[in-house]
């Protein structure tokens, strides 16, 4: 049960809503978004239905500001890719980085966005969680850009494609020594496709 979140009518007395995300964030992250009920969520938290609808909207809203949350604090690219930083350096540790976060829980292995996107087309989760993965991607591209603007295009999908197989490796129980290994192979050929003139 959350701290500070007691069963009652309404929205309950010290409610916590980032205390309530980490809780969802948890639940989402080793169960998917479609195993994981509201009757479900609302014991773990330890509030009622017309709370959590009070606090979050619905069950989708709940899990659009999880994968917010999730983006912002589980490798959170403003902290890696540095303006001014050498792109196949900051490109390398954000690959490494994913390898070793996603294989750190055995409970909740691989990327929950990611993860997220592979859900069916029309499926709420994965539309939300797409949105959240394109942002990323953008956050990717403009820091290519910025150094390498005719390589920006290849260089993100690129990493997008090699983060999506670290993080289904994870899913599939790949260990985090081999999840590095393939993530430094990654790295290396970033560094040959970096080489070459930023004008084409």
């Amino acid at each position: 049960m959350v701290t500070n979140l007691k069963p009652g009518r309404g929205r309950p007395r010290g409610f916590d809503p980032e205390a309530a995300l980490a809780v969802g964030q948890s639940m989402f992250h080793a169960h998917g978004y479609e195993a994981v009920g509201l009757a479900a969520l609302t014991e773990a938290l330890g509030i009622k239905p017309p709370s959590f609808y009070m606090a979050f909207g619905s069950k989708a809203g709940f899990f659009g500001r999880i994968l917010e949350r999730y983006a912002r604090s589980v490798l959170a690219l403003e902290e890696i890719l540095l303006p001014g930083r050498a792109p196949d350096e900051a490109l390398a540790e954000l690959l490494e980085s994913a390898a070793r976060t996603y294989a750190a829980d055995p409970e909740r292995r691989g990327c929950l966005v990611l993860e997220a996107t592979r859900g069916g087309d029309d499926s709420e989760s994965a539309i939300l969680a797409r949105r959240v993965a394109e942002e990323r991607r953008g956050q990717i591209r403009a820091f290519i850009a910025a150094s390498h603007p005719a390589m920006a295009g290849l260089v993100t999908d690129f990493v997008a494609c090699a983060m999506s197989g670290l993080s289904a490796s994870a899913r599939e129980g790949m260990n985090e020594e081999r999840l590095v290994a393939v993530a430094r192979a990654h790295a290396a050929v970033l560094r040959l496709l970096l080489q070459r003139p930023s004008g084409g």
